[in-house]
Order: structure tokens, then C-alpha cells, then sequence
């Protein structure tokens, strides 16, 4: 197997340099897709060349850098407030057996980042006549299923001023879901009394 050329260093030095500029997107602008940060942050320096570009771990670290240093008492209030948003959301939608997954739990939530559910349910339409008969307005889109345990609706609804995103999984396929990337309801409140914190160690660019 032919052995992976190493990056030259102007590449390492750009790719750090669009971590931290995406980073800065995520956290100021309320970007929450890496890639789409990804690319605005390498469109800004005039550089798409995917060898340069960084990966999401890279952005999430220095994502979780800039927040500790820019916006530490912002982000403290800002996460116990989309978790508890997160948790009312969560015991609204019980019988679903919602688990939180995403920005809200891994504490790298930005300014206006939703909160990103996973529900269960023998079918999508049992939702939707859930939120229907309780009164709840809400916004549906179609999702590109990548795999057959994967998301097959996915709805947004508003509570508390926040986008609530609902992926709607087949019940069938519950256990499929990595649980150690989720929280239940029960786990979401113990978060709010004693929040974690989640280990990060520095993006390796291969620079010494």
C-alpha cells in the first residue's frame, strides 16, 4: 500500500489557520455545520484544496479553545439554558424516548445552535399526528436516508425561543444508535446539576 505523501508545512499552517477561522464562524455567527464553516472560512483566505482543509475534530477543538477564552461565562449560561430547553422538549416528547445528541450535549453549542433530538417511533407518521393532534406547530424536511438504520424524517419545531430538531429513527432500529453520542432525559437533568466537561486534546496539524 503506497505510503501517504506528509503534508508540506504551508499546508499544516493553512489548515490550522481555517480550524481556527471556522471555529470563530461557528461561535460568533451562528454557523453549526462544520463544513459549511469549513469552506467559508477557506474561501476567505482564498484556499479550497481540500488537502489544506481541516478536519471537524480540529474544528471542534479549536471551537471549544476560542469559546473558553472569548466566551467562557456566555457559553456557561448559554448551554445550562438550550440544556434545560433541551430537557423541557425531552419530557414533552416522553413517549418518543428522545435522546439528545449534538452541540447542546458535547458543550460546543454556538449563538442561535438548536437542539438536536433523536426520537423513536414504529413510523415518522406517528410523530407527526403526535404534534398535530397536541396543537404544536412545526416544520418538516426530507432526509437522505445514508443507510438503513439511518434518520428517515426529520421535523423543527420552536420552544423556549429555540429550533428544536427532531430526527425521526425507526423503534426497530434503536439499539443501533450509539448511546455513548447520546443522553436521555433522566441523564439530561443530572447534566444540568453537575455539567461535564468534555476532554479535548490539541489538533495534531503535524507541525513541531
Amino acid at each position: 500500500m503506497p505510503r501517504r505523501k506528509p503534508t508540506p508545512p504551508a499546508s499544516r499552517h493553512l489548515r490550522r489557520a481555517i480550524a481556527s477561522a471556522a471555529a470563530r464562524l461557528m461561535a460568533e455567527d451562528g454557523i453549526t455545520d462544520y463544513s459549511m464553516a469549513k469552506r467559508k472560512a477557506a474561501r476567505s483566505m482564498g484556499a479550497e484544496n481540500g488537502e489544506a482543509l481541516p478536519t471537524n475534530e480540529e474544528i471542534q477543538i479549536e471551537l471549544r479553545a476560542y469559546q473558553a477564552i472569548y466566551q467562557e461565562d456566555e457559553q456557561a449560561a448559554r448551554l445550562q439554558a438550550l440544556r434545560q430547553t433541551a430537557l423541557n422538549a425531552m419530557q414533552l416528547l416522553n413517549e418518543f424516548q428522545p435522546r439528545l445528541i449534538g452541540a447542546v450535549l458535547d458543550g460546543t453549542a454556538g449563538r442561535y445552535s438548536p437542539v438536536h433530538l433523536q426520537l423513536f417511533a414504529d413510523s415518522s407518521k406517528d410523530v407527526e399526528i403526535w404534534l398535530l393532534s397536541n396543537n404544536i406547530a412545526f416544520r418538516s424536511s426530507t432526509v437522505a436516508r445514508k443507510s438503513p438504520t439511518g434518520a428517515e424524517d426529520q421535523f423543527a419545531l420552536d420552544l423556549d425561543d429555540t429550533t428544536i430538531l427532531l430526527d425521526i429513527f425507526p423503534l426497530k432500529n434503536q439499539r443501533r444508535q450509539p448511546v455513548n453520542q447520546s443522553m436521555a432525559a433522566a441523564e439530561v437533568k443530572t447534566l444540568l446539576v453537575s455539567p461535564i466537561s468534555l476532554p479535548s486534546s490539541p489538533p495534531d496539524y503535524g507541525i513541531s
